[in-house]
């Protein structure tokens, strides 16, 4: 691996972004690549005043902006527009163009339902500019020559929302520091990339229920064509996501057609087993069809619908998250795009010598439940009784046991500690990592986050998304996220350095840390990723087996 460039923690990103002219701009966004004519005269005072690169895709020619010794290239167009007669159905190539289009601004975001802001997640946050034309993606590359390792990321928000472009994603540091070509994607989110129509609709719409998870397949084979152009390898391609991210990478790897485009893979926080039936994606677009006052035969009306209408009938915010509730909006077990579960009853097939790190943090459910929330903060302050009564809940008569095995761990973890660390067990990353093993064609290498942010009023936990800071290299960035400090920096430099060892070689090894062994049912070695790093077989061993135990419970 590349040597790390400790001389990035010298400059303030923001500051470049803004120097640059290449941050958000969620405004300019949409004059650039939402339907409007382009600011030409913007576009030449840029490319006067800054270093700029031409590269040629297979599309057009692109004129992308140095930032900090990184060449990057925004909003680049993989699909035509999806609105229309495009909408639900599998992805387009874009129209070539003539000329040199500029590059400097993020692509317009997915159309999503907005959310309350979560103080944990300021910078990855989506863009707000939102648009049908978001068949976008951005590429940061430390140089257009050589044969780089490439890192294509999935943002998380569920199936529901997020953005490839949010700020936080930026891949600079990452591939600066891990000489890697980094790509992120916008694509097709909740009723637009999702929504059965099949079952009603017939043939013509036999891509619908997927059509997100299409949207990526197209950026990838985006990837295979134009990558090398970039500095990048088109036959070392590394897919990898968060959350909702993470759920897209479980699945693609069940996608046939993905065959030949993923050479690795990591799942963070996001393992995924199953998709969703395709009789219980009728049914949701069945309650829609009625919600809009469409009969079934009407399904074509919902091309013609303004986006907004459709947004706001999936809205069931106070009733659950937008895509739950009565609307069930995920890829789709169709039998052609996904033809069976992704991971059940075992690891896909497609996807055999694909390797694959799979991981979690340690209390998930810290992220989802903020203790500013009044309905939440008693959850902070547990004591016995009510550490007992909140298990008992969820897992019945196997509390007391929980409760015990936990104990015999950390005599003195607090009742609430104990709580969101069995509530984040990682039982479906588990069975992902045992089923991998059984397939016996590619490793899996298991993790756990355990490292603790100190921020929101001294409470420390590990939510979700706290290793993304470190993952992309930019803790400083992101300091509402993790906080400030000296032990921030060389934490991001061991866990980019093992994503970008992985993605290099497929195994995650480097020399700032141990020995990282793949997994495997008889040692279960698993990495725990603090500020020290230890190996550790089975950790939580009774745990596993008090969780094995519970059929039918969902543990992650």
């Amino acid at each position: 691996m590349a040597p790390k460039n400790t001389a990035r923690t010298n400059f303030s990103r923001r500051a470049l972004l803004k120097s640059s002219l290449v941050g958000g701009g969620a405004a300019l966004a949409g004059n650039l690549f939402g339907g409007f004519v382009p600011n030409l005269a913007w576009g030449a005072d840029i490319a006067a005043k800054y270093e700029t690169a031409v590269v040629e895709t297979e599309s057009g020619k692109i004129r992308g902006v140095m930032q900090a010794g990184v060449q990057t290239f925004r909003g680049i167009p993989y699909g035509a527009s999806t609105a229309g007669a495009n909408r639900f159905m599998a992805p387009r190539k874009p129209e070539p163009w003539t000329g040199v289009r500029d590059a400097f601004q993020n692509g317009p975001t997915a159309p999503q339902l907005g959310g309350a802001p979560n103080p944990l997640i300021l910078g990855h946050s989506a863009p707000t500019f939102q648009s049908e034309d978001c068949l976008v993606l951005n590429v940061f590359t430390p140089a257009l020559s050589g044969k780089r390792p490439v890192m294509v990321w999935l943002h998380g928000g569920g199936y529901a929302g997020g953005a490839g472009s949010a700020h936080s994603f930026d891949g600079n540091y990452l591939a600066r520091g891990g000489d890697v070509v980094v790509v992120s994607v916008n694509h097709r989110l909740n009723v637009f990339g999702y929504l059965y129509l099949a079952g009603l609709g017939g043939d013509k719409y036999a891509d619908s229920g997927d059509a997100g998870l299409l949207d990526v397949i197209a950026a990838l084979q985006w990837t295979r064509n134009n990558i090398a152009r970039f500095g990048g390898d088109p036959g070392n391609v590394t897919l990898f996501g968060q959350s909702g991210g993470g759920a897209k990478v479980s699945t693609l790897l069940g996608m046939p057609g993905t065959k030949g485009l993923v050479h690795r893979a990591i799942i963070e926080s996001g393992s995924a087993l199953k998709g969703v039936s395709r009789e219980n994606a009728g049914k949701t677009t069945e309650r829609l069809l009625s919600k809009l006052s469409l009969q079934p035969n009407q399904v074509d009306e919902l091309q013609k619908l303004p986006m907004e209408k459709l947004l706001a009938a999936i809205d069931t915010r106070g009733q659950g998250a937008a895509g739950g509730g009565p609307f069930q909006l995920a890829p789709v077990v169709d039998g052609k795009n996904l033809p069976r579960d992704p991971w059940d009853p075992t690891a896909p097939e497609v996807s055999a010598e694909v390797p694959v790190m799979i991981g979690s943090v340690n209390t998930e459910g810290t992220f989802f439940m903020p203790p500013q929330n009044p309905q939440f903060a008693p959850l902070y302050s547990l004591d016995e009784a009510g550490l007992k009564a909140q298990l008992t809940q969820r897992y019945g008569d196997a509390a007391e046991k929980l409760i015990e095995a936990y104990r015999k761990e950390a005599p003195d973890a607090s009742p609430s500690k104990i709580f969101f660390e069995a509530l984040a067990f990682p039982g479906d990353a588990i069975k992902q990592a045992e089923r991998k093993f059984a397939q016996g064609k590619a490793p899996a290498y298991m993790y756990l986050f355990t490292w603790e942010t100190p921020v929101e009023g001294g409470r420390r936990h590990s939510p979700h998304t706290i290793e993304l800071p470190f993952v992309f290299d930019n803790p400083q960035e992101q300091p509402d996220e993790v906080g400030n400090g000296p032990d921030l920096q060389p934490l991001a430099d061991r866990v980019s350095g093992a994503w970008t060892a992985f993605a290099r070689t497929g195994v995650p090894n480097t020399s700032l840390t141990p020995k990282w062994p793949a997994y495997n049912p008889d040692q279960r070695a698993t990495m725990i990723i603090n500020d020290e790093w230890k190996v550790v077989n089975d950790p939580r061993h009774e745990v596993r087996m008090i969780m094995d135990n519970l059929k039918g419970t969902r543990n992650s």
